[in-house]
């Protein structure tokens, strides 16, 4: 894959990479969607990747995308509803339910919904050389979504994707219904693609709170399992 990860391409580091326009980092994003899609409802047992990141997501000549690196992956008997495991992956990329180690796919959607963002606004998800309040990029979108300050998200180092406001805003809507707290809440990844592919709306009835808090109520694989989680910092932040 002669382009390297994802990673190299969205955080604007000194390596002379021009920002990457709107229609490429689309094209990423759908193809990122498929790979998942077909892990998670086209094998014979559905495959949970566990460590969906742009580190783990490598591009071609044309930038076609395909997932790497299936050294955390799960497979989930499709008569089982979940799989206990410990906790894996990235921090900043767990969904809030690893705090109950009772996992499904679903685990994998809120990480899609972070790199999403991560693609939109050209960033990392966690960013320490940032000012405090913007250091949690899934955090600060909270307050934006709040305000209706969207578009503060959208890379700013991209004069193409700023001419895409609106269609970028879509785009965050998309992964805001990934990051849903509530697994349950969040779409299959086959609803994601028919989203991208302008067949099927975006969920708009959402809650607006993507990082866990204090408290918070997981449902996993249909049941309601109460939980009293650590700080938020501690599952989708920096440690």
């Amino acid at each position: 894959m002669p382009k390297g990860s994802l990673d190299r391409w969205i955080y604007h580091r000194h390596d002379n990479n021009a920002p990457l326009d709107w229609s490429t980092r689309c094209k990423i994003i759908t193809h990122i969607a498929k790979g998942l899609s077909y892990l998670h409802e086209e094998c014979t047992k559905r495959i949970a990747h566990l460590d969906v990141k742009p580190q783990n997501i490598l591009l071609d000549d044309n930038f076609n995308a395909k997932l790497s690196d299936f050294g955390l992956c799960k497979l989930i008997d499709r008569d089982i509803s979940q799989v206990v495991t410990r906790m894996r992956g990235m921090p900043g990329y767990l969904a809030p339910e690893w705090l109950t180690s009772q996992i499904t796919e679903k685990a994998d959607i809120y990480s899609f919904g972070v790199v999403v963002m991560e693609v939109i606004s050209g960033r990392k998800n966690i960013d320490t050389s940032r000012s405090e309040e913007s250091i949690h990029l899934i955090t600060l979108l909270e307050e934006k979504v709040k305000y209706n300050n969207l578009v503060d998200l959208i890379d700013k180092n991209s004069n193409d994707m700023q001419a895409h406001e609106q269609d970028i805003i879509q785009m965050m809507k998309l992964a805001m219904w990934c990051l849903q707290i509530d697994c349950k809440r969040r779409p299959k990844m086959s609803e994601v693609v028919k989203v991208l592919e302008g067949t099927m709306n975006a969920e708009s009835n959402i809650d607006h709170n993507f990082v866990a808090t204090n408290q918070a109520t997981f449902s996993i694989a249909g049941n309601v399992a109460s939980a009293v989680p650590p700080p938020a910092s501690h599952v989708s932040g920096p440690r």
